[in-house]
């Protein structure tokens, strides 16, 4: 992913402080929360961030599992461009992190006025989307298998 988007940052026609922004984030801090309006997607330039879920569990208690750690050259946050809906989980940077936000709507205005980099930049980013659900399936069938042989219903694996 990290080409694709470098090769936009360095387009005369996404500029920096306009299109995107950078940013630097200590450990422990949280770059968005779940339910946080969505409007930014992510490059991590440097450290490691973690996707971190809210489950609330029996008698509202909730726990706050890590789903997966992600490094520099991954992106993350690229669903606002796709469904404009509110953060589905948190983001915490789990070292010190540099990271660029690239605003959705300029980008979609970019890619839209910029088709041959556009598809470019989003077949990368559906390539990246796609690995994540394909990890995600075999970590919930997984989790899936562990539940049916605690409840003793291997039957139904």
């Amino acid at each position: 992913m990290q080409q694709t988007l470098r090769k936009l940052l360095q387009h005369p026609d996404f500029q920096e402080g306009r299109n995107w922004r950078r940013s630097r984030h200590a450990a422990n801090d949280f770059v968005f929360r779940e339910g946080d309006p969505a409007d930014t997607l992510y490059l991590i330039e440097a450290g490691t961030v973690r996707i971190i879920a809210d489950l609330e569990l029996e008698e509202g208690r909730h726990i706050h599992p890590g789903v997966c750690d992600l490094e520099p050259g991954e992106v993350f946050g690229e669903l606002a461009l796709f469904d404009h809906q509110a953060r589905s989980a948190s983001v915490m940077a789990i070292s010190e992190c540099e990271l660029i936000g690239i605003d959705g709507a300029q980008l979609l205005a970019f890619l839209d006025a910029h088709p041959e980099t556009g598809y470019a930049v989003l077949r990368e980013l559906l390539t990246s989307l796609v690995d994540r659900l394909r990890n995600t399936n075999r970590k919930l069938f997984s989790i899936l298998a562990w539940g049916l042989k605690a409840h003793g219903l291997e039957q139904h694996l």
